[in-house]
């Protein structure tokens, strides 16, 4: 009798947990599986991959409103994310996937100047 309760009160834990998660496990699931060097996912490494990523996501958006300009205007933008993932040490991994917005008359300037600078030698 006491086994079946410790499998009950687990299954019940369990759906109380993913209701607490926003994320969809199976998209999780998906971008785990894209990986050519997994062949299976555990269900708890599942759940847990979901969380912290969760975690992380909403970490980096509440850096980002609070040293953005948020603040002022009650809603992250992306160039409050770029600005985050470029000044912060602990985002700083996110630079090529967060890029600076620019227009494309200076990254023709920038261009053209390396290019000059690459004439030179």
């Amino acid at each position: 009798m006491k086994m079946s309760r410790n499998n009950s009160d687990k299954d019940d834990r369990t759906t109380t947990d993913k209701k607490n998660i926003s994320l969809p496990i199976s998209r999780v699931r998906l971008i785990m599986k894209s990986s050519p060097d997994v062949s299976s996912i555990n269900q708890d490494a599942l759940f847990l991959t979901t969380k912290a990523t969760e975690l992380f996501v909403e970490y980096l958006a509440q850096s980002s409103f609070s040293n953005g300009s948020g603040k002022e205007t009650h809603s992250l933008s992306y160039s409050d994310l770029a600005h985050t993932a470029e000044e912060a040490e602990t985002f700083h991994f996110l630079t090529d996937i967060l890029p600076r917005k620019i227009s494309a008359r200076d990254y023709l300037k920038s261009l053209e100047q390396m290019q000059d600078e690459d004439a030179d030698f």
